[in-house]
C-alpha cells in the first residue's frame, strides 16, 4: 500500500513548490491538507514555513487540535518528520522574532537573528551556499542548496546539528534527532540536491 504523506498546511508555507518537489522526488502522493485526523494517519509528515516566526507559530495554533495531532504523530507515534525553513525553525523551544516565542520545542535551543561576523555580508542569508555535515548522515550529504533566512537555529546540543552552512561564521543548515529532520535551506528550490535529498526523507526509516 502506497506510504500516506501529508504536507501541513497552515497558510505559511510555500506548499505549490514543496508538493510539486515531492512528486519530482518519488512521492506516489501527497496530501496537502489541514486536518488533524489527517495528520495522525500519516506515514511521513512535512511541515513547511516561510515568514516569520511568530505568525507561523501562531497560524499552527490557530487549527484547531493540529499541534496535538503533531505531537501524537511524531513524537508518540515516532512518524518521519521533515521541517522546511520556518517550518525547521518551529521544532525549537523558542524564536526570538519581533519577541520571544514559544516553539514547540522538540529539540533544544533558540532561533535567534543572524549576525555575520563580516559586516559586508548581508542579513537575510539569500542564495547558493554550501552544506557541510557535522558526520553522515543518512539524509544530509554534503552539496550546495539554496538558502533563504534571517533567523537561524542555535541548538542547545550540538549533537543535534546535523549540518551547518557558512554565512560570517557557522549557522545550522540542519538539525536532527530520532525520527525528526529540520533543514534550514529550501529542498524545493535547490534543484537536483534538493529533489536527491526529498528523496532520501521518502525511503528513510529511522
Amino acid at each position: 500500500m502506497a506510504e500516506r504523506i501529508a504536507l501541513v498546511d497552515y497558510g505559511a508555507g510555500n506548499l505549490r513548490s514543496v508538493h510539486n518537489a515531492l512528486l519530482a522526488a518519488g512521492a506516489g502522493g501527497v496530501a496537502v491538507t489541514n486536518d488533524p485526523a489527517a495528520i495522525r494517519a500519516a506515514d511521513r509528515i512535512i511541515l513547511p514555513g516561510v515568514g516569520a516566526f511568530a505568525a507561523c507559530r501562531n497560524a499552527l495554533a490557530a487549527l484547531p487540535g493540529m499541534i496535538d495531532a503533531l505531537e501524537e504523530a511524531v513524537i508518540v507515534a515516532g512518524r518521519p518528520f521533515l521541517g522546511i525553513c520556518v517550518g525547521m525553525q518551529l521544532m525549537a523551544e523558542a524564536g526570538e522574532e519581533h519577541g520571544r516565542h514559544a516553539g514547540l520545542g522538540w529539540i533544544g535551543g533558540t532561533v535567534r537573528l543572524l549576525e555575520p561576523a563580516d559586516p559586508a555580508l548581508k542579513v537575510p542569508h539569500m542564495g547558493w551556499n554550501d552544506v557541510l555535515p557535522a558526520g553522515a548522515h543518512p539524509l544530509v550529504h554534503p552539496g550546495e542548496a539554496y538558502f533563504l533566512h534571517s533567523y537561524a537555529f542555535d541548538v542547545a546540543d550540538p549533537a543535534t546539528q546535523i549540518a551547518a552552512t557558512d554565512h560570517g561564521g557557522a549557522v545550522t543548515a540542519a538539525i536532527g534527532r530520532d525520527n525528526l529532520i529540520g533543514v534550514q535551506f529550501h529542498p524545493e528550490k535547490s534543484q537536483a540536491y534538493g529533489l536527491a535529498f526529498l528523496s532520501r526523507f521518502l525511503e528513510w526509516r529511522p
